[in-house]
């Protein structure tokens, strides 16, 4: 089969876990004898006039990196423009593919788009050959803003990818939890939509068993810094777990638009000095620290998937885990790590502390997690049911859409003893 992947993240440009899945994925699908080709971008700032696309062949894959067009548009500041721009410059990419390594005229079997950011792009191309959709809903801007998506540019990004929903011939969610949030915010009933979990390289992630600890426990956190990862809830439980043991320390390792905010949050809770912010950390980096952390602590509100879980279950690292979306699927409670409620800090500190309580049965957990990566996440049968939903998808008649419905921000009840 050949396959047209558009992605707006791909190695070496990876912002978070959808570049490494798509990665994963490309190659898997690469090493099982079919033909793939990533339309994804180059780093930021390239040229467009003197470098416009730069192909190349890697583990199998041909990726066809565009530069954005024009490049004078800021992510953060303009970042429906700057899609744009991406898009515009991934479908002259895309339409009649000329590049070394795959061939003149090479037409795909299907075209496969990652998030509402590769929309525009995914849909003309998939339009211009004619050959089924299929798109991979990551997340929703609705479920990074508690369920509403109340400013301009959140109408606008769920408009967009409302828009992908409906035009897909085929969808595909890492979770359950993630189908329902789909199926309730873009009413694509017309849609057929398969839950294919996430993937994980064992063999990237070195397992290690915890080592007698021989001072004070250390907490990690790994991913963005942002409100629905529930990085200020970790932080709030911080001062009771360090009254069960003392001497915790928790390190914050990402990035993210929440870091100030966050360190705010330290010292407000009079926890600074014990937690430190290490930035975005390389693989090597990485594996050393959940190598060296008693447990990782992902406190998330919301959470498609969690793919650093299963990293750090890879790496044999104890998991202490929100219940939300993915996460509560991923993590067994009691068998494959410790459970709590979203935004439940009291439930965080109970099971933190039960964690650094008994280290041997925390290890136990570990080690149950690693074993059950082997089986469901393993990325060649991810790769293989990816492929079935591309042999099934049919490309359908279009219809009118109309508009999406927007989630507003539920107002407060009013309360008729109060009118004001």
């Amino acid at each position: 089969m050949k396959i047209l992947m558009v992605s707006w993240e791909y190695p070496p440009v990876v912002v978070g876990g959808l570049g490494r899945h798509v990665h994963h994925l490309a190659v898997e699908l690469a090493a099982a004898g079919h033909e793939v080709v990533v339309l994804a971008r180059r780093p930021t700032g390239t040229d467009p006039s003197t470098h416009p696309t730069h192909s190349f062949i890697e583990d199998g894959v041909l990726v066809v990196a565009v530069a954005e067009d024009p490049p004078a548009f800021d992510f953060g500041e303009d970042m429906l423009a700057w899609t744009l721009a991406m898009g515009h410059a991934m479908v002259r990419a895309g339409i009649g593919l000329r590049t070394p390594g795959i061939g003149e005229g090479w037409i795909p079997d299907v075209v496969h788009a990652h998030d509402w950011l590769v929309a525009h792009p995914a849909i003309a191309l998939a339009e211009f050959y004619d050959v089924p959709l299929v798109s991979t809903i990551h997340a929703t801007e609705a479920g990074r803003h508690s369920g509403w998506v109340a400013g301009r540019v959140n109408k606008q990004v769920h408009s967009v990818e409302w828009w992908l929903a409906n035009e897909s011939d085929a969808l595909i969610t890492c979770s359950s939890s993630m189908q329902d949030e789909v199926e309730r915010l873009y009413g694509a009933e017309r849609t057929p939509i398969t839950v294919i979990r996430n993937g994980i390289d064992v063999g990237a992630w070195t397992y290690r068993p915890r080592p007698p600890r021989t001072g004070p426990p250390r907490l990690l956190y790994v991913g963005r810094l942002e409100y629905e990862k529930g990085v200020q809830d970790a932080i709030a439980a911080l001062p009771r777990i360090r009254r069960a043991h003392p001497g915790t320390t928790l390190t914050v390792a990402g990035i993210g638009t929440q870091f100030e905010w966050l360190r705010e949050r330290a010292r407000v809770h009079r926890v600074a000095r014990a937690v430190s912010f290490a930035g975005q950390l390389d693989h090597t980096g990485l594996l050393g620290w959940l190598h060296g952390a008693d447990a990782i602590v992902l406190p998330s509100r919301y959470e498609p998937f969690g793919i650093v879980a299963l990293e750090a279950a890879a790496a044999g690292t104890p998991l202490v885990t929100s219940t939300a979306g993915g996460l509560g699927e991923a993590v067994i409670d009691g068998v494959t790590g410790a459970s709590f409620e979203p935004a439940d800090v009291d439930g965080l500190v109970e099971a933190v502390v039960a964690t650094l309580d008994d280290p041997e049965a925390a290890q136990q957990r570990a080690l149950a997690a690693r074993e059950r990566l082997t089986a469901d996440f393993a990325w060649d049968v991810v790769a293989a049911e990816t492929a079935q939903v591309y042999s099934s998808a049919k490309r359908r008649v279009r219809n009118p859409l109309g508009r999406p419905v927007i989630a507003e921000r539920p107002l407060p009840e009013r309360d008729p003893n109060n009118p004001v």
